[in-house]
């Protein structure tokens, strides 16, 4: 009895052993494999964490990079063709024929699409000067002034050019300020419930429009010059007195004058005497002839006595 009981124990035991084994392999197992399941999530985790900042990264490069672009693409035009601005010119040209070199100036600015907004002219033959003020697109401005240069002996050129890209945009940017303020005026006034509110309103809106007009006028007019270029042509005769003959000074320059003057009171005092001419003749060869008749009259009163009266007797001289 005692034998079987300890054998029975003994297969007790080791059932409880297999039993325990069993329970600790399996234990293990579960363990590993919730390791397992742990490291992969944890590398999916990684993964998954590192990628957003290796694209972040990636981003963060390509907005470095694009940067400079963005940066151009934003900041202003700095183009020449893109900028506001004002162009004028005068010059001085000494042609032969004032008059045919002054057509031929504004043919130029027609042919160029300008026109011309100013003609003045004094002939004097040789002497003869046109000024004209020539309006052209700014686009051609350098070749009209290339054109009149070639109609005669250039003497002065002066050009001058203005930028008012700044003040363009200045005047863009309050009219656009000024309307959205006459937009709220007329709002408030149409809103209006009292005749005092009417009326404030209404001044508010009239001034506010006043202001708005005026930025406008501002700016075609800016418009206007921008577009048109102006050019100043003195076209000159070839006996014309020139800027640098004004600052000489000598004996030469003194007798030159004074012919020029003596010619000029000379050509005064002939035209005065032409002018007078008709009536010295119709006043004065009646006056003549009545002066005459009148002094031929007095003397025959004078020959008539002289010739009636006897010579006169010599007196008698005393005796001694």
């Amino acid at each position: 009895m005692t034998t079987m009981g300890a054998g029975m124990d003994g297969r007790v035991g080791r059932r409880r052993a297999a039993a325990l084994a069993a329970t600790t392999l399996a234990a293990a197992l579960v363990l590993s494999g919730c390791g397992a399941d742990d490291s992969g999530a944890r590398d999916t985790t990684g993964a998954a964490a590192e990628a957003p900042a290796v694209n972040r990264g990636e981003a963060g490069r390509d907005a470095a990079a694009g940067a400079p672009e963005a940066a151009g693409a934003g900041a202003p035009d700095l183009r020449v063709d893109q900028r506001a601005i004002i162009y004028t010119g005068t010059m001085r040209v000494q042609v032969d024929d004032v008059d045919a070199a002054a057509r031929e100036a504004a043919a130029v600015a027609t042919r160029a699409g300008g026109f011309v907004g100013g003609d003045q002219r004094s002939s004097a033959d040789a002497d003869a000067v046109a000024e004209l003020q020539l309006r052209v697109p700014a686009a051609r401005f350098a070749g009209v002034v290339e054109e009149i240069t070639k109609l005669g002996r250039q003497q002065n050129r002066e050009i001058n050019t203005q930028d008012v890209t700044e003040e363009t945009v200045d005047l863009d940017a309050r009219i656009a300020s000024q309307r959205a303020r006459v937009d709220s005026a007329r709002r408030l006034l149409a809103r209006a419930t009292s005749i005092t509110d009417l009326v404030s309103l209404e001044n508010e809106l009239g001034r506010r429009e006043a202001d708005l007009a005026s930025l406008e006028a501002k700016k075609r007019r800016l418009a206007d010059l921008t577009a048109l270029s102006t050019i100043t042509v003195s076209l000159a005769g070839p006996a014309a007195t020139t800027t640098d003959e004004k600052a000489e000074t000598g004996f030469l320059v003194g007798l030159r004058g004074g012919w020029k003057a003596f010619v000029a009171s000379m050509t005064v005092l002939l035209t005065v005497l032409g002018a007078l001419l008709p009536w010295l003749v119709a006043l004065g060869v009646p006056l003549a002839a009545v002066f005459l008749l009148v002094r031929r009259r007095r003397r025959s009163p004078a020959l008539a006595a002289g010739v009636s009266a006897p010579p006169p007797v010599p007196a008698a001289r005393s005796a001694p």
